[in-house]
């Protein structure tokens, strides 16, 4: 393999940039020519490719989003869209990639290979951290850190007007995001997809908080809960519990943006610098991650299919935390 391509694909996250760094320089390292693609899928069916030297990947690790811009292909989900994909990638002689992205990046990647026999090693770029094949995916550092400052700020406001704010973070339909900066800002309930939402329950909840003299609550929802956002939530609940003034906040994308974490950073180094060493040894279709310290490859058919489990010791923390 001579030539190899780099791209980031779908949502952003920090530390992508930590990441293309790696490929860039690891690829330079061992004697290989490295294209970035811009726009991911996007950009690999228009033909914007570039030749990436060191230069290009300097004083960028510190920074979120990704140089390489990132986009949704509808095109790429079509026959004709990856076989122009393809007669670029050939034109520049280009042998395999590395994909930045989520799932649906991954999937692409899937059948890209099978109908053209192109290589890709992918890295799980993703504040979700809802990939199977990694202890953590790529930004999910960053995002909770992000999340757990705004928290923290609301908690100063919602005890000083003794008001009960319920918090919306991302996540999708995974509750990983909401789980940690729940325990982390000491919320009184948290709310997520991958449990069943009992509004009586929470209810009581809060009403022992309320008899317990507590002049303030916070409630983290996941997105994706199965009975709404935030906004249905506390709806929900405040026509049977108007103890508090309600408010809602709705963290958002700021929770993708912001400089990477340190964590985020080396882990976009490690996983770029595998990535390039995967294809380097012939590997295709799989996922570099991180498990125990260690650099695992994970088949992309494993990573998207089998989801990342709750961990259940962290719920009875939340429910006894919550005392």
């Amino acid at each position: 393999m001579k030539k190899i391509a780099v791209m980031t694909s779908g949502g952003d996250s920090p530390g992508m940039n930590a990441c293309i760094r790696a490929v860039v320089r690891t690829g330079l390292y061992n004697g290989l020519e490295v294209y970035g693609i811009r726009r991911g899928y996007e950009g690999m069916i228009d033909g914007d490719f570039f030749k990436m030297e060191s230069y290009h990947v300097s004083n960028i690790i510190q920074r979120g989003g990704t140089i390489l811009k990132t986009a949704r292909s509808q095109r790429f989900m079509t026959p004709e869209g990856r076989k122009t994909a393809f007669e670029n990638l050939k034109q520049h002689g280009i042998e395999g990639f590395v994909a930045i992205g989520g799932d649906g990046t991954f999937r692409g990647a899937t059948v890209f290979e099978k109908e053209f026999g192109i290589t890709c090693v992918g890295v799980a770029g993703t504040i979700d951290n809802d990939l199977f094949g990694t202890d953590f995916t790529l930004g999910f550092d960053t995002a909770i850190n992000t999340a757990i400052d705004a928290i923290d700020k609301i908690r100063d406001t919602a005890m000083s007007h003794n008001r009960m704010f319920f918090v919306e973070v991302m996540g999708r339909d995974a509750g990983f995001i909401a789980l940690s900066t729940g325990i982390a800002g000491g919320a009184e309930a948290i709310v997520i997809p991958e449990t069943e939402t009992n509004i009586d329950y929470l209810i009581s909840t809060l009403e022992r908080g309320w008899l317990r003299q507590k002049s303030s609550a916070i409630v983290i929802v996941a997105e994706g809960d199965e009975r709404g956002g935030a906004f249905e939530i506390a709806k929900l609940v405040k026509e049977k519990f108007d103890h508090y003034d309600t408010r809602v906040s709705v963290l958002g994308h700021i929770q993708r943006g912001g400089n990477p974490t340190v964590r985020d950073r080396i882990l976009g180094s490690r996983l770029g610098m595998a990535a390039v060493e995967g294809l380097i040894e012939g590997r295709k279709n799989v996922m570099a991650g991180q498990i125990n310290d260690e650099i695992v490859f994970t088949p992309f058919a494993n990573a998207t299919k089998h989801h990342m489990q709750i961990n259940k010791q962290m719920l009875q923390l939340v429910e006894i935390l919550a005392l």
